[in-house]
């Protein structure tokens, strides 16, 4: 009897890892069979090169969502990598238990909100914050980096924690009995023993600010325009299928299943790069 419940319960667990890869398997060959072709027709030169995006002209160059995409995503990781890390270090390492009772579910609820909330926030608070300490018109690359940034601590702070507390005590405690104090002991032994786990956080926090919409719609200005700088509007791959897919036919729904394309490998790339540096790191 015992036996056939396990049979059982593998066959379960195998028909679920098929359907994720069976899904995943759906998705690419939807994207590649309608998007591939487009690209050929439009030219990759002129597809991924081409600087104006103009659909009822059928001129269809998606560089400035490119340039906007990457712009606003590295933005953000210079905005939250940084305090989602050090955030992630104080809880697992130097925060009371007393503050870290009040400070774990702020982080997970954070992590709960959704998107169109934070875009809410972003358009209400930040987008004239922005306007009136920096001028401009405030719906801007700089608000949407922030607001990302913002966005991506939970990720960040949740998969670098558990990293952190993954270390074994007795690094830490060989440290300290070396005669390294708490703050050396602590970013000298345990933080580089975690680095790989502080990397997965790192890339998955990419992957969540390259890929978000919702915010970058509300917050980002829009603009179909190669980046001006800081304070001017952007638009972004995901922002420019979302805005125009609604309406979208023939010539322009194909261009914008390709620019979806040109995402999915974009995110394809974030992840073989990390896969390719974990691998670094454990060689190491």
């Amino acid at each position: 009897m015992k036996d056939s419940k396990e049979r059982i319960m593998q066959f379960v667990f195998l028909a679920a890892a098929c359907a994720s890869i069976a899904l995943v398997a759906m998705i690419c060959i939807f994207l590649f069979a309608n998007g591939l072709p487009t690209i050929g027709k439009l030219g990759v030169t002129d597809f991924l090169l081409g600087q104006k995006w103009r659909p009822n002209n059928d001129i269809y160059g998606i560089l400035p969502m490119i340039m906007g995409s990457i712009y606003v995503t590295l933005g953000a990781v210079i905005t939250g990598v940084p305090i989602g890390i050090l955030t992630a270090i104080f809880m697992a390492r130097f925060c009371p238990p007393s503050i870290y009772k009040v400070l774990k579910p702020a982080v997970e609820l954070l992590a709960g909100i959704p998107s169109v909330i934070y875009g809410f926030f972003g358009l209400v608070v930040m987008v004239p914050f922005i306007r009136d300490t920096f001028g401009g018109t405030g719906s801007s690359m700089l608000t949407a980096s922030l607001l990302l940034g913002m966005m991506i601590l939970p990720t960040l702070i949740s998969v670098a924690e558990a990293a952190l507390r993954a270390v074994p005590d007795s690094y830490y405690e060989g440290a300290l009995a070396l005669g390294a104090g708490h703050v050396r002991s602590v970013f000298f032994t345990v933080v580089p023993d975690a680095k790989s786990g502080i990397m997965a956080a790192i890339i998955l926090g990419v992957g969540r600010a390259i890929g978000e919409t919702m915010v970058v719609i509300m917050v980002a200005g829009n603009q179909a325009r190669m980046p001006q700088g800081l304070l001017e509007g952007v638009r972004t791959m995901t922002t420019n299928i979302v805005i125009e897919m609604g309406y979208a036919a023939d010539l322009h729904r194909d261009a914008l299943i390709a620019t979806a394309v040109v995402l999915f490998i974009f995110i394809m790339i974030i992840n073989l790069t990390f896969s390719y540096l974990k691998g670094k790191v454990v060689q190491q």
